[in-house]
C-alpha cells in the first residue's frame, strides 16, 4: 500500500516562512541605529509592559532594556508598564526601575476597565506615542535585549512589514514526581501547551496563511500604531490570537513577519489557568470565523461558558467551577474621541 503524501503548508504560507523569518542576528545594532535615525518621528519605539503581580521580576526587565536599550543604544524612546491592579509592588518596583508606570483604570477612566491583558494593552495606545509600538510580557526570566532590538528590528528597516511576532524556545520545568528518574527536569521546548493544543490547530484548519508562525500566541510581539489603532483588541487571553488574525485580514500576510531571539523563560500557569485560557482563545477565534462567514452556526450553539472541577482534598469529593468564556472587545483605538486628543 503507498504511503500518504505528506501534507505541506500552503505555497504562500510556505513563501512567507522563507521570506518573513529571521533571526535578531540578522539585523546587527549599527544597522538598526542607522535605519533609525533616518525615519525620524516614524521610527520611535514605545515599550510596554502589561504587568499583574509581577515585582519579582519587572524590575529586572525594566532595567535591561532601560540600560542597553534606552541608554547605551538609543533604540527604545518610550519604556512604560501598565499596571493591571495589582496588589503587590508591582507599580512601584517598575517605577524604582525606570519606567513610565500608568494604572490601567487611569487610562480612559469613563469607561470602566475589563479584566484581562487584551484592556490594558489596548488603553496603553492612548498614553504611548511611539509610531512603533513593542509589547513585552512582565514575567519573564534571564531576560535578553534582543527580544526587543530583534523584533522591532524589521519594522525599522522594511516599510512594508507591519507586525512582527518574536519566535523562541519555551522550556517547560518539570515537577521531581513527574519525571522519570524522580528528579527536577525541564523540557527543552515543553512551553506553550495552549499554542499547540488549541491556537495552532485553529490556525491551520481556518486560517492556514498563519500556520507558520512559530508562536502564535507569544507576548513579545511589535507593530506599527497605524496597525494597531485600527484594530479591534479582545480584552482577554484571546488577544494575541485576534491580533494575528484580524492583522491578517487588515494588512495581508506579506505585511506581517517573525524574528527567532532564542529563548523564552518565564512562569508557566497550572492546568486549570491554561484551560480557561483555551476556552477564551477558541472562543475569540469563533467571533472571527462569524464575523467573516467562514462558520456558519445557531447562535445557541455557543455556550459561553467553562467548567472545571477540584477535588476537596478533606472529603475527596469533585466541585464544579464555572467561569464565563468573554468575548468583549474594545473598538479600534482612532474610533476613540480621547485618542486624538492624548499627550
Amino acid at each position: 500500500m503507498p504511503a500518504e503524501p505528506i501534507p505541506e503548508l500552503l505555497p504562500e504560507t510556505a513563501s512567507w516562512l522563507r521570506r518573513r523569518s529571521w533571526s535578531a542576528a540578522d539585523r546587527p545594532v549599527d544597522l538598526l541605529l542607522a535605519a533609525k535615525r533616518a525615519l525620524g518621528p516614524a521610527g520611535t519605539v514605545s515599550v510596554v509592559l502589561p504587568a499583574l503581580d509581577e515585582e519579582a521580576t519587572v524590575g529586572d526587565i525594566v532595567r535591561i532594556i532601560r540600560r542597553e536599550l534606552v541608554e547605551r543604544l538609543p533604540l527604545v524612546d518610550e519604556l512604560v508598564v501598565v499596571d493591571s491592579g495589582s496588589t503587590d509592588a508591582t507599580a512601584a518596583v517598575a517605577a524604582e526601575a525606570g519606567a513610565t508606570v500608568f494604572h490601567r483604570d487611569a487610562i480612559l477612566p469613563r469607561l470602566p476597565a475589563a479584566p484581562g491583558k487584551g484592556e490594558v494593552l489596548w488603553r496603553s495606545l492612548l498614553v504611548t506615542h511611539g509610531e512603533i509600538v513593542c509589547f513585552v510580557d512582565a514575567d519573564l526570566r534571564e531576560f535578553d535585549p534582543a527580544l526587543v532590538s530583534g523584533i522591532i528590528g524589521p519594522l525599522l528597516t522594511d516599510a512594508h512589514i507591519q507586525l512582527v511576532k518574536a519566535m523562541y524556545d519555551r522550556p517547560l520545568a518539570v515537577a521531581p514526581g513527574d519525571s522519570a528518574t524522580g528528579d527536577a527536569a525541564v523540557i527543552p521546548s515543553g512551553g506553550g501547551r495552549v499554542t499547540e493544543l488549541v491556537a495552532r490547530p485553529l490556525l491551520n484548519l481556518h486560517w492556514p496563511e498563519l500556520a507558520g508562525f512559530v508562536q502564535p500566541l507569544g507576548g513579545e510581539y511589535a507593530a506599527r500604531r497605524s496597525l494597531l489603532e485600527r484594530l479591534p483588541f479582545p480584552t482577554g487571553y484571546g488577544v494575541e490570537l485576534g491580533l494575528l488574525v484580524d492583522a491578517l485580514e487588515t494588512a495581508g500576510l506579506d505585511a506581517l513577519a517573525q524574528v527567532d531571539v532564542g529563548v523564552r523563560h518565564h512562569r508557566h500557569q497550572d492546568g486549570q489557568a491554561l484551560g480557561r485560557m483555551a476556552a477564551t482563545i477558541y472562543r475569540t477565534a469563533l467571533e472571527r470565523l462569524d464575523r467573516t462567514h467562514r462558520l456558519k452556526a445557531s447562535a445557541d450553539l455557543v455556550h459561553p461558558l467553562l467548567t472545571q472541577f477540584t477535588r476537596d482534598p478533606e472529603t475527596r469529593a469533585f466541585t464544579a467551577h464555572t467561569h464565563p468564556v468573554t468575548a468583549t472587545e474594545r473598538p479600534p483605538m482612532h474610533t476613540v474621541p480621547e485618542y486624538a486628543t492624548r499627550r
